[in-house]
């Protein structure tokens, strides 16, 4: 083992390095640090090129392994700059989302922030309304201008960026987010009558950071509207295929229409950030939803798949509440572990109608008029004529399948198009069905090669189930995947922090594992996960204490790391507060805030400057180190916040044969996370491993670094921090296939305890525990005594 420590005050003699070819660290007098890259940067001239792909990895042109970790930017990317309550939804052609998410001015501000705290990937958020909301066709050039000068800020702060397309329950004019309102009203839906007809819930839209109810908005999925568009969306012309519109001239299919319209769309952005080095990708659909296909009964949701809480009505009542018809609902309440039914409502008793008598139904329910339901008038009630209308493909005696009857096809599509427009090397993220990922495959199993696109990136989302719903983190944590998935209940339960860590630890990499053996070796990156800043009804608000906030955060990143995966956090949002969270449907989960920042008084930028601390919440949990240019294999990743103890593994590519195989057995592990293949098919002309290890820890204590080699000839080894830079740079000699090293961090002093961790049931309940043994010593001995 090599020991060393350092004093904090390093300098260097920059080397530049040259795109591609080799990096000057195998060069035998080189000096580690002396290119004057930095960890966590990714611009074009730190990593040689452009970042890409190579098997589960990320890597740059000299073929280390990356290790990406960002924020979304941003929740406020999902309400117009101007949106009126007002006006909502009239109003929905003048829109303009230019200043979201935040103004030109301040992104310098932003990006330096984000740079000091490690956080330099990005997902960018754009919507499909943001850019086509005035009308098919019409495209926002102001708002496009905006985006190219903010994204072109990014290479400056040593960031990129995969642009994504974010929908949640289709559009905010069905209770969400993503598509501009005229595709409802091409469908035929009256704007202004789709919540009195339970159409969608718009409560969390009209008055953004109004909480009528938590947790309502994601039930849209399952209502009329959302349900509704999805469907036309994806197989318009398999399930609705007399709903024909208007298109040059010609009368088309709705999905034809909304297909090009959102290809069309997209195309226009691809080429308008065209040259942009900082945007590395593009996600097509944040969330997909499948609506009404494969749907699992008219008459009832299913429980463990789709939300139930407020009115959950069932399809067939959607149906009858849309056509005009009072209807009796079941309405759902908070419970253990999440929901139950409470009782059921009368919802649209003045009988409107949400269809317009001049869409193209004609005022008629578009599914009674594809005859999937009738209205009986002599019982007043609904009957289904087609029970399994949309679970089974027409004319083919087969059930439908939505991820390859309709999805992977678009996906591929979409991608196609994508890089003939951007180029072949831009990375194409996409992710599944949500809540599918959780309770059935986390991976759909079907999502086999032919399906996926080049370059793809496997991009889910985690979040705790019962902590979002709840907005509620205490030492009892439940693994809610693995209850669903038939475990016993005692099974599910973890106590303490080091309980929590497990739990989020083994649903993580169950989602990773899920993906290689799915998907075999694609790169997984958790594309949004984090946590409610309103936890136990904001009383870390007045207090000012966010440690339950801390300890649920510390978890989530810890099983990341230990994953061995990347993420962008949901979400830095600086417009965020205390009394309206992230300004959409209730959200607080920004764990930046502009509002305690004083205005008159803007930050340097220099990563080194503290100031641009400011704001900020968990950074002590949130800000760590990490390695994020590996010269090798990572292994394993584990970091101690209670002390700031950092150890990381990596091991040196394993050697292939002829044929592009490994030569060492644990090259091909399977799809183990614990266990990666150890070789890649691009060659390795780095011996430099770059950590980024904050400041916010290093400031003020000696850093000690503790190095091993296992299996290998030498242990001798380089290193050199830099503070400025928030970089250790280690350059290792031993060269042996598969040898396996270690590097150590810890710091004097330690960093402050934020919190136990020594928790457990017998020591948290000793005082009932001993009570208990006192009530049954006191019951035996009442029970000898008077047998005696």
């Amino acid at each position: 083992m090599s020991n060393a420590s350092l004093d904090l005050d390093k300098s260097y003699v920059f080397i530049p390095t040259a795109p591609g070819g080799q990096h000057p660290s195998l060069q035998s007098d080189y000096k580690p640090g002396s290119t004057g890259s930095s960890a966590h940067n990714w611009s074009a001239n730190d990593l040689g090129g452009s970042l890409g792909v190579c098997g589960r990895n990320f890597i740059d042109k000299w073929g280390r392994v990356c290790l990406l970790r960002g924020v979304n930017i941003s929740g406020a990317s999902k309400t117009p700059s101007n949106h009126d309550p007002a006006t909502f939804p009239s109003a929905h052609r003048t829109v303009t989302f230019v200043g979201r998410p935040f103004p030109l001015a301040k992104a310098p501000e932003h990006f330096a922030r984000l740079r000091r705290w490690g956080l330099t990937f990005i997902r960018f958020m754009v919507t499909w309304e943001a850019i086509e909301h005035a009308g098919p066709g019409i495209y926002d050039t102001d708002y496009l201008s905006y985006i190219r000068s903010l994204l072109a800020m990014l290479p400056e702060y040593g960031m990129t960026a995969f642009v994504s397309m974010h929908q949640d329950v289709w559009s905010r004019y069905s209770g969400g987010s993503g598509a501009p309102a005229w595709t409802l009203e091409l469908a035929g839906f009256d704007l202004n009558a789709l919540e009195e007809t339970g159409a969608a819930y718009l409560g969390g839209i009209r008055e953004p950071g109004v909480v009528l109810e938590r947790g309502l908005w994601p039930t849209g999925y399952q209502k009329l509207a959302c349900s509704t568009m999805n469907t036309v969306f994806w197989a318009g012309r398999t399930f609705a295929p007399k709903l024909l519109v208007q298109r040059k001239g010609e009368k088309v299919n709705i999905q034809d229409f909304l297909q090009d319209s959102l290809l069309d769309s997209y195309d226009w952005l691809v080429k308008g950030l065209a040259g942009l080095d900082s945007v590395v990708g593009f996600e097509m659909m944040n969330e997909p939803h499948r609506g009404y296909i494969s749907l699992y009964s008219m008459h009832k949701y299913n429980y463990d798949t789709d939300l139930h809480l407020g009115d959950t009505p069932s399809a067939l009542q959607g149906f009858t509440l849309g056509a005009g018809y009072p209807t009796r609902v079941p309405h759902w309440v908070m419970s253990f572990p999440v929901t139950k039914l409470s009782n059921h409502k009368l919802r649209n008793p003045n009988g409107r109608k949400v269809w317009r008598k001049d869409g193209p139904t004609g005022g008629e329910c578009l599914w009674r008029m594809h005859g999937v339901w009738q209205w009986d008038e002599k019982k007043k009630e609904p009957v289904v004529v087609k029970e399994n209308y949309f679970d089974r493909m027409p004319n083919e005696d087969r059930k439908v399948d939505w991820h390859t009857d309709f999805y992977y096809p678009f996906v591929n599509k979409w991608a196609d198009r994508v890089q003939k427009s951007a180029g072949l090397e831009k990375i194409i993220f996409v992710e599944g069905i949500p809540n599918e990922r959780y309770f059935l495959e986390m991976c759909p199993s079907s999502w086999t090669v032919e399906h996926q696109p080049k370059n793809m990136v496997y991009a889910p989302h985690w979040y705790d189930l019962k902590t979002l719903f709840k907005k509620e983190f205490n030492r009892l944590s439940i693994n809610i995947s693995a209850m669903h998935a038939g475990n016993p209940i005692w099974r599910c339960l973890y106590w303490g922090q080091r309980g929590v860590r497990e739990n989020y630890l083994w649903q993580l990499r169950n989602i990773a594992t899920k993906a290689y053996t799915a998907l075999g070796e694609r790169p997984v990156i958790i594309g949004e996960t984090g946590l409610c800043m309103d936890l136990h009804d904001g009383e870390a608000f007045k207090s000012g204490n966010f440690e339950w906030h801390e300890r649920m955060m510390d978890a989530l990143i810890s099983g990341l790391e230990r994953t061995l995966i990347g993420f962008t956090l949901w979400n830095y949002c600086p417009s965020n507060n205390d009394s309206h969270g992230d300004f959409w449907n209730g959200e607080n989960f920004s764990w930046f805030s502009e509002q305690a920042l004083n205005p008159l008084s803007p930050p340097s930028l220099d990563q080194s400057n503290a100031s641009l601390d400011e704001g900020s919440r968990l950074l002590s949990v949130i800000c760590r180190p990490y390695a994020a240019k590996v010269a090798g294999i990572p292994l394993r990743c584990e970091f101690e916040v209670n002390t700031g103890c950092w150890e990381f593994e990596w091991a040196n590519r394993s050697r292939l044969d002829g044929k592009g195989s490994s030569l060492m057995s644990q090259a091909d592990p399977g799809p183990d996370t614990s266990k990666p293949p150890t070789a890649l098919s691009i060659p390795l002309t780095a011996r430099e491993t770059e950590i980024f290890v904050p400041t916010l820890i290093t400031k003020g204590r000696k850093m000690s670094v503790a190095y091993t080699c296992r299996s290998g000839e030498s242990t001798s080894f380089g290193w050199s921090y830099d503070a400025a830079r928030q970089t250790l740079f280690v350059v290792t000699q031993d060269v042996t296939p598969g040898a396996v090293h270690q590097i150590k961090l810890s710091f004097d002093p330690p960093l402050s305890q934020r919190f136990p961790l020594d928790e457990s049931l017998w020591r948290d309940f000793a005082w009932l525990w001993t009570s208990l043994l006192a009530v049954f010593g006191s019951v035996i001995w009442l029970f000898f005594v008077r047998s005696v």
